[in-house]
């Protein structure tokens, strides 16, 4: 059994300026763990995969097209591939997302 304790895992700002946590990482998936202070914002960009985001902790906007909704902790939001995406840590809290690609972009 592997367990992955996301607390215990040290985040790294990626380009997007956004702290990150690599979670998972292999051919079929990869798991990050975005974390946004208040303020904080992931701009508009689409991947060649299937995306979904899950809500740890907080409140904030996400965009999917051309649709935007403010989601908390435990909403799924999908993404298609080849759709723009933008999250918003836009609530005057620190938003956690979980961001997954199925299958993992090399």
């Amino acid at each position: 059994m592997h367990i992955i304790r996301m607390n215990e895992i040290e985040g790294k700002k990626n380009p997007r300026g956004v702290v990150a946590k690599q979670l998972i990482s292999h051919e079929h998936t990869r798991v990050m763990n975005l974390n946004l202070n208040p303020g904080d914002e992931v701009s508009a960009h689409k991947v060649p995969v299937e995306v979904f985001f899950y809500v740890v902790s907080g409140t904030g906007t996400i965009q999917i097209g051309d649709e935007k909704a403010v989601v908390k902790a435990t909403d799924i939001v999908l993404c298609p591939a080849e759709t723009m995406m933008a999250l918003w840590a836009d609530q005057g809290e620190a938003f956690s997302v979980l961001n997954v690609k199925t299958p993992n972009i090399k």
